[in-house]
């Protein structure tokens, strides 16, 4: 296989992608943990970090960052998946505070390893300007705003911009005001995860790539190779989680899409702004996001590709050419200085996970040992980190903030069987697409999408 294909990032990483050695056999240790994404990386760092003389072993079906950790957005953000007053109603106001607080910090903790860990990411933080480009998407953000203060957000961590002062940010076609929040960087999302794998090697973690794991079980993960027993067995697969025996659903796998321009001119620059290398995005249903690449480019993605019956994952859906159009329309409708047909150089897409209930989740069952993280719903690569430091202090037995926060331990409703499970994800993608272009031709905010998003929780 050849992973630069896989993404414009994994083709713009300063090595070869040339997989570590399988694993030779049996083997122990003291924690095993199943994929190396940001999830498995972040909790075998900080694992290491925290007590040099655990044995870890860190096993993956491919490479490190062959999944969404070399395909993302570059986003290192205090997005989480549940909304502040959905945190509130199920956890109350202080706990959900607490964790959007952990969230912020987290921002932070990836800047400061990537800086001593001496990691060649693009790192930089400039926050996010979210774009109203009309009177319903003004309504929710001036919402969004109100709803941070009510429930003790101080007025720099989300701040309602004016038309004019949103353009001075990111001047795209038709802008009426925006948020921004400064909790968040833009990063080179490979460079970041191959440059974690490096980390975690020097601090003595055995990583061991093309090694599938065909089943998870209290003591031990089974590959075709051998089987590693451990007392701790962590599951860090999200998109990919259903292929496991007895997943097929903790998580449905939705793909997200992207593609990314050549790079631009100074003068073309100058004209769409993003001068802090913000990420950017707008108050649509359907999530689009964005930023501007440390070599000049637009990279630009969003969801919108269908989910695929039985939480199917495989490489032929990693391209909707119909997707890919979409978002080069939506480009070109934002920053009309790109032109008629946008200059896009690279396409690629990958699947992320959600659970359920919307909620991602962290926790170690004591009993068994068997720790898992995920169901980011594409806000993957900050809240990573938090659940790789909190899985560090539960197998450490270290009762800390992070491990009393209201995610840990959360357990997330199965997914319907199919058919209904592909009728309900699909539904619910084409309802926030209709309710798109209905606001934008009416100007009036979609009360079906608004119901839908209570449905769901946020």
């Amino acid at each position: 296989m050849r992973y630069q294909e896989l993404s414009h990032w994994l083709s713009t990483v300063d090595e070869p992608l040339d997989p570590r050695p399988s694993l030779p056999g049996d083997a122990d240790a003291d924690v095993v943990i199943v994929g190396a994404g940001y999830t498995g990386l972040w909790t075998a760092y900080h694992l290491a970090t925290a007590d040099p003389s655990l044995r870890i072993t860190v096993l993956e079906a491919e490479i490190a960052g062959y999944g969404a950790s070399g395909r993302n957005g570059g986003w290192c953000s205090a997005l989480f998946p549940t909304s502040l007053p959905a945190l509130a109603r199920r956890h109350g106001r202080d706990r959900a505070l607490a964790m959007q607080r952990a969230m912020q910090q987290t921002v932070r903790e990836v800047g400061r390893v990537v800086a001593a860990e001496g990691i060649d990411c693009d790192w930089h933080q400039g926050g996010t300007v979210v774009l109203a480009r009309s009177q319903a998407q003004l309504g929710r953000a001036r919402a969004e705003v109100a709803t941070a203060r009510a429930h003790g957000l101080d007025p720099d961590d989300l701040v309602l911009l004016d038309a004019t002062e949103a353009s001075a940010r990111c001047a795209a076609e038709g802008v009426l005001g925006a948020t921004y929040t400064p909790h968040c960087a833009v990063v080179h999302p490979a460079k970041l995860v191959r440059g974690l794998a490096r980390a975690v090697e020097r601090h003595g973690v055995r990583l061991h790539e093309r090694t599938p794991v065909t089943a998870i079980r209290a003591g031990a993960a089974v590959t075709p190779y051998g089987t590693v027993r451990a007392p701790v067995v962590v599951r860090a697969t999200e998109g990919y989680t259903p292929g496991l025996p007895g997943q097929r659903r903790a998580i449905a796998p939705v793909y997200s899409l992207m593609v990314a321009t050549e790079p631009l001119s100074a003068q073309t620059w100058d004209r769409i702004g993003l001068a802090e290398r913000e990420t950017f995005s707008d108050h649509r249903h359907v999530i689009i996001y964005g930023q501007r690449t440390a070599d000049g480019r637009l990279a630009f993605g969003g969801r919108g590709a269908p989910y695929h019956f039985g939480s199917r994952v495989s490489p032929a859906y990693d391209r909707e050419p119909a997707v890919f159009r979409t978002l080069r329309r939506v480009l070109g409708e934002l920053f009309p200085v790109l032109g008629p047909e946008v200059p896009v150089t690279h396409t690629w897409g990958g699947p992320l996970g959600v659970a359920r209930d919307w909620s991602a989740s962290v926790g170690l069952d004591r009993a068994t040992g068997l720790g898992w993280a995920g169901g980011y719903v594409g806000d993957g690569v900050g809240t990573s980190n938090l659940a790789g430091r909190t899985l560090a202090d539960l197998i450490r037995g270290v009762n800390s903030d992070l491990t009393t926060l209201p995610w840990v331990n959360h357990r997330s409703p199965k997914w319907e069987p199919e058919p209904l499970r592909w009728l309900a994800v699909n539904a619910g993608l084409r309802l926030m697409f209709s309710a798109d272009r209905a606001e934008h031709r009416k100007g009036r905010p979609s009360r079906r999408a608004a119901a839908f998003s209570r449905l769901l929780g946020h």
